[in-house]
Parts: structure tokens; C-alpha cells; sequence
């Protein structure tokens, strides 16, 4: 009798975040030198790494715009606004994208590792898990951020 499946496990039990993808989240926190960084999970390393960054003059359209049509990827998104009584203020925002036209394996990669990804962004504010651009419109973070 064989039980050689087990040893197997699940294919995202082993994903990792690489250091690379800590420092820049931590640069957009800290320094706040990225309004965007879009991270993506490289199958063969086995972890999550930055994909691409925006810089801080960069808009919301320009994020949205850099996410890729037909497959999964974590977002964080440096979300500045003024509130009521005219403060300046800035969340932070984790976006799980996932549109319903990228493939099963990936979404389902992507669902398993969030959460242990995510836990490694010490300092986001609200998360958001979207299928489609309007579930992260601009007036969804708006509207998350008051």
C-alpha cells in the first residue's frame, strides 16, 4: 500500500515571500517611495515576488491599468486622501485580484497563499478581494478609507 500522495502536499503549502518582496512593501510604508507595488507568485521559486512598482506620482488609473486582465496577483496600493475636517491622510490598501477569466490552478494558487502572504504586510489598513475592476474602483477604497 502506498501512500506517496501525501508526500505531495499541496502545491502553494511551501509558497514563501521573497525578502525582496518585504523591503519594497516596507519602502512604500515607510518611505514612501511606491504608490503601487503589484506582486505575483513565481511557481518554479516557489514564493511571491515583486512584479512591478509605481512611483509616487503615479495615479490610481495607472495601478488598475498595470494589473493583468486574465491572471491572479496581490496588490498593495498607497491610497492619500483629505478628510472632513481637511487632514491629510494615507491608507493602505492589499488587493487580492483574481478576475473570473484567469485560470482555476492560478486562482486557486492564489487563494491558498494569501493569507500567508499577507500576514508578512505588517501595516495594511483594509483588504480588498476583487474579480473584476469594479469591485477596486477608486470609489470602493474611497468610500473603505472615510
Amino acid at each position: 500500500m502506498s501512500f506517496r500522495w501525501l508526500s505531495r502536499g499541496n502545491a502553494s503549502s511551501g509558497m514563501g515571500v521573497s525578502d525582496h518582496s518585504k523591503s519594497t512593501f516596507m519602502d512604500l510604508k515607510r518611505k514612501r517611495v511606491h504608490r503601487y507595488v503589484i506582486f505575483k507568485i513565481d511557481e518554479i521559486k516557489k514564493e511571491v515576488v515583486v512584479e512591478k512598482t509605481g512611483g509616487p506620482a503615479e495615479s490610481y488609473e495607472d495601478f488598475a491599468a498595470a494589473l493583468p486582465e486574465n491572471d491572479c496577483r496581490y496588490a498593495v496600493y498607497d491610497y492619500d486622501f483629505v478628510t472632513s475636517d481637511n487632514c491629510q491622510k494615507s491608507k493602505i490598501f492589499f488587493i487580492a485580484w483574481s478576475p473570473s477569466t484567469s485560470r482555476i490552478r492560478a486562482k486557486m494558487l492564489y487563494a491558498t497563499s494569501r493569507e500567508r502572504f499577507r500576514r508578512d504586510l505588517d501595516g495594511v489598513h483594509y483588504e480588498i478581494q476583487a474579480t473584476d475592476p469594479t469591485e477596486m474602483d477608486l470609489e470602493v477604497l474611497k468610500e473603505r478609507a472615510n
